[in-house]
């Protein structure tokens, strides 16, 4: 798995990775609402972060439910909520456990990873017959013709960069092909993208995940001062309007015995 580039180490990435929740466990949580998981199942979340999911899961699927939540490095996530089991882990070596969960989920995990095909086949192979698995990435699709020019720029060159870092920003189109090879029954994909602006959650996202790794960024050459600076001055900008990523929610369901 390629290095990891906003570590759980680095300074601001506990208050970054609460914001990302606040942003996205709407969409998360309700994807797996509609997929009707309740009391009593066996859930799994991979590259679960901070956790805020997995608790949230632990609490729907009380009483007699088990929630696991697995990440290559534990030190941000929720720790001490009933039901809920907190694992290291790394997807690519294998399922969790094979064929023993009601749900796998991952969100914002494969565009990471190095062989993704190798990690959604370990997802699958963590379910049992019957189950759902949800996953959630990104496709930058929106960004590549974001206005005004300059910010467009920034993020040619941002792809450019992560690219480099071996991320790929537009797994999320390619989902419920990959679910659907596997021999999922039942797949569906929808993307919702925040049109968001100056000042707004979504802008403070990206201003601290740009700040976090402004050092990495110019010394890669890609990016420089001027560019991000700019980028930054538009981030807060109340007036400035924006869309950046499309989240892919795709699900579907193994087949039964």
């Amino acid at each position: 798995m390629p290095e990891y580039v906003l570590d759980h180490h680095q300074e601001g990435e506990r208050e970054r990775l609460a914001l990302m929740s606040r942003l996205l466990d709407p969409m998360h949580c309700g994807q797996i609402e509609r997929l009707g998981v309740g009391s009593g199942a066996r859930t799994l979340e991979v590259g679960c972060g901070n956790g805020s999911v997995s608790a949230w899961l632990a609490g729907r699927i009380a009483p007699g439910g088990r929630a696991v939540a697995v990440d290559l490095d534990l030190s941000l996530a929720i720790a001490d909520v009933p039901g809920l089991e907190l694992r290291q882990a790394d997807i690519l070596a294998g399922p969790v456990e094979p064929g023993d969960f009601d749900l796998v989920t991952a969100r914002a995990v494969l565009h990471h990873v190095a062989d993704a095909e190798a990690a959604v086949v370990n997802l699958v192979a963590s379910a049992r017959p019957g189950a759902a698995v949800l996953l959630i990435e990104p496709d930058f699709l929106p960004a590549t013709v974001a206005e005004p020019p300059e910010v467009r720029a920034f993020w040619k060159r941002w792809l450019a960069w992560s690219r480099g870092q071996g991320i790929d920003y537009f797994i999320g189109r390619r989902l419920p092909a990959m679910l659907s090879r596997l021999g999922l029954q039942d797949v569906e994909a929808t993307a919702q993208t925040a049109h968001y602006n100056g000042g707004s959650g979504w802008a403070v996202y990206w201003r601290q995940t740009v700040i976090e790794l402004r050092a990495r960024l110019v010394a890669s050459g890609k990016l420089d001062d001027r560019l991000i600076d700019t980028f930054l001055a538009r981030c807060a900008d109340p007036a400035w309007w924006t869309q950046t990523i499309a989240f892919t929610a795709a699900a579907g369901r193994v087949r039964g015995e």
